[in-house]
């Protein structure tokens, strides 16, 4: 299966997440990424495949629990460094600049952290889910000042355009003990 886009829906009631992501299993040809409950009693569902399929998953699964649903996305042609950083796997060994953008939703997040990476030169660090965090959600990204300056920005613009960004901030020389805290 290809893995070019992936779709994702939040949703206010667990029960209501957990039949989302059989409708979107049962009616569309996509691979589960994750399916789990997050903080402050919700649950999202993230499904990867072509463009189509996920399309398809989203709008079944969204219609049937219109209900329960707090956001979702479809980010076609999403970028891969995505799936390592939401896996807390990005590779990244060294600090250069450090971008951090916060937001209150998981989905809002995830878009900015596309939208900021394919923006400027930089590497997604991590990407942290709502886990222990409120059902809040942030990202960390790396790379020369002036690039992570601008992919907080993108990222941060587009959060913000749904009234979602919490903070972004930028450490132009970050300590290397601030390394050993993430992921």
């Amino acid at each position: 299966m290809q893995m070019n886009s992936i779709g994702l829906i939040e949703l206010s009631s667990i029960a209501a997440g957990m039949q989302a992501a059989d409708i979107m299993l049962k009616t569309s040809e996509v691979e589960l990424i994750i399916s789990r409950s997050i903080c402050s009693g919700k649950y999202m569902v993230l499904v990867g495949g072509d463009v189509a399929g996920v399309n398809s998953a989203v709008e079944n699964a969204s219609s049937q629990v219109d209900f329960a649903v707090i956001d979702t996305f479809v980010i076609p042609n999403v970028h891969p460094d995505i799936f390592p950083a939401l896996s807390g796997h990005s590779g990244v060994e060294n600090l250069e600049a450090l971008g951090i953008i916060e937001s209150f939703s998981v989905a809002s997040l995830i878009e900015g952290a596309d939208a900021a990476v394919k923006s400027a030169s930089v590497k997604i660090i991590e990407i942290r889910l709502a886990m222990a965090l409120g059902g809040k959600a942030f990202c960390t990204l790396t790379g020369e000042v002036a690039a992570v300056q601008s992919a907080i920005d993108s990222g941060a613009n587009l959060i913000a355009e749904k009234g979602l960004l919490v903070n972004k901030v930028l450490i132009p020389q970050p300590r290397k003990e601030l390394m050993s805290e993430m992921i």
